[in-house]
């Protein structure tokens, strides 16, 4: 049975040696923690055993904010996310910056996690990304484009000095892209778009993005064409593959719906 004390996450504790015997008690509830569904409150309860008798190990912590988050109860992870980023701020100060982007969609408190991210630990990264294209995606979503593209080109720009422009992230160029997009700036766009498709031609928002400034600038047969690339990309399962985009929709991901509105409209003026 688990221990029945309740993890208090709102409480700072400091380290203490624990004995072997509540080592080894630590040890089981993480043990069996890993032999059920990570959904599970059984799961959960496991882990509050184990955080009752150290609670000061943010790593539990985070693994008890993770599947909340991923099934959408952000109220319920946030105190969770507090606690892990208390107790190891620079490991997790940065993870709930990101959980705070992309899945709770905090982007004001995002930004503020990733500012003291970055004066913890440098230009580093979270999930496969520097801080700064997550900084940029938080200024997307709160429409301040020039921000955006800036943090964003950051990336690239590092990216490019260190190791040449085949290393940039195609994800990067497409959502620079966007900001141009979003500030009616066809050319630009569309020229960001065509380098992220160089990086990966299976991109279906990038093909979707750039055949909607085809269209603005009306080259209607253009886009058409390539909103039936990207239909064709999606049924064949493409799509932005990055972490997490299964429980969660990254911004300005593509959904199969306005696709369809998208080439309803241009096949109408046909």
């Amino acid at each position: 049975n688990c221990y029945m004390g309740l993890a208090q996450p709102d409480t700072k504790h400091t380290p203490r040696p624990v004995s072997k015997e509540d080592s080894a008690l630590v040890d089981y509830y993480w043990q069996k923690a890993n032999t059920v569904r990570l959904f599970s409150q059984q799961r959960q309860r496991y882990l509050d055993s184990a955080l009752a008798i150290t609670p000061w190990r943010a790593y539990f912590w985070q693994q008890k904010a993770m599947p909340l988050s991923k099934q959408m109860k952000h109220d319920l992870a946030k105190r969770f996310l507090d606690s892990a980023a208390k107790y190891d701020p620079h490991r997790y100060m940065p993870y709930r910056a990101y959980t705070r982007c992309i899945f709770s969609r905090d982007y004001r408190e995002a930004l503020e996690d990733f500012r003291l991210a970055k004066t913890l630990n440098g230009n580093s990264g979270v999930m496969d990304h520097p801080y700064d294209f997550f900084i940029g995606l938080c200024h997307l979503q709160l429409d301040d484009y020039d921000s955006a593209r800036y943090w964003i080109k950051q990336c690239i720009d590092y990216k490019t000095q260190q190791h040449g422009p085949e290393w940039a992230h195609y994800l990067h160029w497409c959502y620079m892209g966007i900001t141009w997009y979003e500030q009616d700036n066809n050319d630009s766009a569309i020229a960001c778009f065509d380098k992220s498709l160089s990086l990966n031609p299976y991109l279906p928002e990038a093909k979707y993005y750039k055949a909607l400034c085809f269209s603005r600038i009306g080259q209607r047969k253009e886009a058409l064409a390539l909103l039936y690339e990207t239909d064709s990309l999606l049924k064949k399962g493409y799509f932005i593959n990055e972490d997490n985009a299964r429980y969660e929709v990254y911004p300005y991901q593509l959904r199969k719906f306005f696709l369809e509105r998208a080439i309803d409209g241009l096949e109408a003026h046909e």
